[in-house]
């Protein structure tokens, strides 16, 4: 069954038992009201009987019980008398008394002539309360008719919104396209469920557009080497090139395969629910004085000057390991950019880790841009003064900063040159007073 058919037969369901049981209720009020009029009509003719003194042949003093009916009341049997006026109080009253199987209500008032009570049985005739019984029934139909019609009619407007947001999921699950669904502007789940596939559909669509760009840039950047290694390989088999001259370049070549490889895979990473990293306090000059060290030898190949500048409380929130992956990747990229002769600088301060250069820097539109994945790369890479890198290290940096909760930034330096800053929440505060020194 579909779930237009389901919803509507819910509905159905719930509209028919209300309808019934508002039946049910309403005759039992009916009946209930029916016996409560007897009861007062039992009550006045009781006072009517008394003020005339009685039906005929009642003219001596005593108490007189009689039968009250559709017609006029008639006297009780001796039995039936002697019953009843054991059952009830003396004096005025009223209510209900049980004589043998038969349930009674009685209404007892003082006459001239002594106690007059009128008695008739407490069970309703059937006939004294189907005339209501059969006008509740008819209502209950025409209740239920119109409740059944209303309940296809919201189950319609429940169910279409449902139904155009599953098929608008079939069309997404497909591979459709920029597909979204009505959500006009209300506040109700329906509205609010809406606008979220929709959130969800723009999502997806750029994620997938991003996956494309990424899977075509990394398939040109895997494509160029593999040309290159690709054909010295057969210059070597035909002689065309020196062993010496085609093994460095297929060398070279490799190392950049190799590079672009660990980025993708330092990527894939990054994307994993499981990847985690620590928040603890960073002593940053540490980490600064540990990036110079490993990149000194590079920095003295290139004629790069490589230094490190770190001031008083260089500290900062984040995982240490980490911080020296980005910041690597920071250093690697400026030793690339600076010219021989130039000088890269890794700051050190409160909460930061700055990395500067004396190299070509960067157009002030690719600077809110400069960590998006292959951008820079894209950009300059047939610039012939740039030497571009696989065009992840500044993506792998980015992520795994906002990983710590930090932010990174890209500018231009005055004197000529990029900097390239990594920012981080200050270091959690210690509990209790500082060790004594």
């Amino acid at each position: 069954m579909s779930l237009r058919g389901r919803v509507l037969a819910y509905l159905s369901v719930a509209a028919v038992a209300s309808c019934a049981l508002t039946v049910v209720v309403g005759a039992v009020l009916v009946r209930d009201r029916i016996a409560a009029r007897q009861a007062a009509q039992l009550r006045n003719q009781a006072v009517v009987v008394a003020l005339v003194g009685g039906p005929p042949g009642a003219r001596r003093v005593g108490e007189h019980v009689y039968r009250a009916g559709e017609g006029r009341p008639t006297r009780a049997g001796r039995r039936l008398t002697r019953a009843v006026l054991g059952a009830i109080p003396p004096g005025d009253a009223q209510g209900t008394i049980h004589v043998g199987h038969a349930t009674l209500i009685y209404a007892a008032r003082m006459s001239a002539l002594g106690r007059i009570v009128l008695v008739r049985r407490a069970a309703l005739p059937f006939a004294e309360w189907r005339p209501f019984l059969a006008s509740l029934v008819l209502a209950g139909l025409g209740g239920t008719l119109l409740a059944a019609l209303l309940a296809f009619v919201l189950a319609r407007r429940l169910t279409r919104p449902i139904a155009a947001l599953a098929q608008a999921t079939r069309r997404l699950a497909s591979g459709a396209a920029a597909v979204t669904v009505p959500a006009g502007d209300g506040t109700d789940e329906l509205s609010e469920l809406g606008r979220s596939f929709n959130r969800m559909s723009g999502e997806l669509q750029r994620a997938r557009d991003a996956e494309r760009a990424f899977l075509e840039s990394v398939s040109h950047e895997l494509k160029t080497p593999l040309t290159s290694v690709r054909g010295y390989a057969e210059a070597l088999q035909e002689g065309a090139v020196s062993a010496a001259d085609g093994g460095r370049i297929i060398a070279a070549e490799a190392r950049r395969l190799d590079r672009l490889v660990s980025d993708l895979i330092d990527l894939a990473r990054l994307g994993r629910a499981g990847f985690r990293v620590e928040r603890a306090a960073v002593d940053l000059r540490a980490v600064a004085r540990d990036v110079v060290a490993r990149h000194e030898a590079r920095a003295r190949e290139l004629g790069v000057e490589l230094s490190v500048v770190a001031g008083a409380h260089a500290s900062g929130q984040g995982d240490g390991e980490r911080l020296l992956q980005a910041t690597s990747n920071l250093v690697e990229n400026a030793l690339r950019l600076t010219p021989r002769g130039g000088r890269v600088t890794v700051c050190a301060g409160p909460g930061e880790l700055v990395v500067t250069d004396t190299g070509p820097g960067l157009a002030e539109e690719d600077l809110p841009r400069a960590f998006e994945r292959f951008y820079l790369h894209d950009r300059y890479r047939a610039d012939p003064e740039r030497a571009v890198g696989s065009g992840l290290g500044l993506a792998i940096v980015g992520e795994l900063v906002a990983a710590m909760g930090g932010r990174v930034s890209a500018a231009n330096r005055p004197g000529g040159g990029a900097s390239f800053r990594i920012g981080l929440a200050p270091p959690p505060a210690r509990d209790g007073p500082p060790p004594a020194a």
